[in-house]
This record gives structure tokens, C-alpha cells and sequence, in this order.
């Protein structure tokens, strides 16, 4: 949305106002237009990351870890924080949750 405010000459949340509640048709379906404009992050290399990539890494992290031993949150935020990924604790925990994994608490093999 940046992007476009940026080309059009007005300020993002204008952009955010006239897309909201619009949809477009698609081969592939009818997409609200907001889908098209995910958030995304900047690793500390300057490479822009969407959050579906996020999602996605969270995904793996927890799909590789030890049943005996499951990735806290906070650890799932060091590790992508090595990958240089700047996310926030509670920001993997809404991924998380949105995603469908339980806390690790849960996910723990007895």
C-alpha cells in the first residue's frame, strides 16, 4: 500500500480506505482486495518478507522440533530472530494461534 500511496500521491491509510470492502474477480475466485496487500517484514538484511513466509517458518519450526522438548514462543522468536527475522513474541503467538498450533505446553509428548 506503501508503494501505491507512494506512485498515487497520497497517504497510505487512503489507499487502505479505497480498497476497503471492494473485491475483484479472479480466475482463481473473488478476492476481497485487501488480500493482495499482506503485511509484510524487513529482515535485518533489507529483503521484504511477507507474513504468509512467516507463517510458514513458524510452521516448519514447529513441525521439526522435539515432541519432549517443544519451541516456546519466545524460542521460536530467537531462532527467527538469528534468520534475521525482527518479530515480536506476541506477534508469533497470534501466527501461531492463527495457524492452529497449540502453545507448547500442549504440544508436549509425555
Amino acid at each position: 500500500m506503501v508503494q501505491i500511496a507512494d506512485a498515487v500521491g497520497v497517504h497510505e491509510t487512503t489507499v487502505s480506505r479505497a480498497i476497503s470492502g471492494k473485491y475483484m474477480a479472479t480466475p482463481q475466485g473473488v478476492f476481497e482486495m485487501k488480500y493482495f496487500f499482506t503485511p509484510g517484514y524487513q529482515t535485518s538484511s533489507g529483503e521484504s518478507m511477507s507474513n504468509t513466509s512467516v507463517k510458514e517458518a513458524i510452521l516448519d519450526l514447529v513441525r521439526n522440533e522435539d515432541g519432549n522438548t517443544p519451541l516456546s514462543d519466545k524460542e521460536i522468536v530467537e531462532i527467527l530472530s538469528k534468520r534475521g527475522i525482527p518479530i515480536a513474541r506476541r506477534t508469533v503467538a497470534k501466527y501461531r494461534t492463527e495457524l492452529n498450533i497449540l502453545p507448547s505446553n500442549m504440544r508436549r509428548k509425555y
